[in-house]
């Protein structure tokens, strides 16, 4: 039984990521300990940078947004102690992913961003767009643009529009001749 609350939090993020299966922001994180009354924004903030620390979560960013994801020494540790997580965590857990799955595939499983290219002679922007099932990469789109308001305005629009490129894409590719 755990008698240390922060080693609980970091379980609890741990089983969190494990079980979403794609990167989640701080954002989603913090909006199921904060909503739960778990614990306070602070020591929530705590936990994820030891995590980091310990190298049981790893980040990255896209668009200014940091996205974390178990690695494989997480799961070990999960796997070590997981089942220190109560059941009624872990009931939590999973209510809030089967409530949230939708927008939280669609926040972190469509992804676009933008950077200048510096030395090519051509376009200064490309612009890298994603579309992933959990931590499957089902499409990367990659555009060389001439200027950033371009790369900017493609970015905005890959949310809204990834589905249908998706669709397209695949009928186009598929359909017989």
């Amino acid at each position: 039984m755990i008698t240390d609350p922060q080693v609980l939090y970091k379980l609890m993020i741990l089983y969190l990521l494990r079980q979403a299966n794609l990167p989640i922001s701080n954002e989603q994180i913090s909006e199921f300990f904060l909503s739960k009354e778990y614990t306070n924004y602070m020591t929530l903030q705590q936990a994820i940078s030891e995590l980091l620390d310990a190298h049981l979560i790893k980040a990255s960013t896209v668009r200014g947004k940091q996205r974390y994801e178990i690695t494989r020494e997480g799961e070990e540790s999960l796997g070590f102690f997981g089942n220190d997580i109560s059941d009624p965590i872990k009931n939590d857990i999973h209510a809030y992913l089967k409530e949230n799955r939708i927008r939280l595939r669609n926040e972190m499983g469509i992804t676009a961003d933008y950077r200048k290219m510096s030395g090519t002679g051509g376009p200064d922007f490309e612009v890298d767009c994603e579309i992933r099932e959990g931590k499957l990469l089902l499409m990367k789109l990659t555009l060389s643009v001439p200027n950033e308001e371009q790369a900017r305005i493609i970015s905005g629009r890959w949310q809204s529009a990834s589905q249908e490129v998706y669709s397209t894409v695949m009928h186009t590719l598929l359909q017989d001749e």
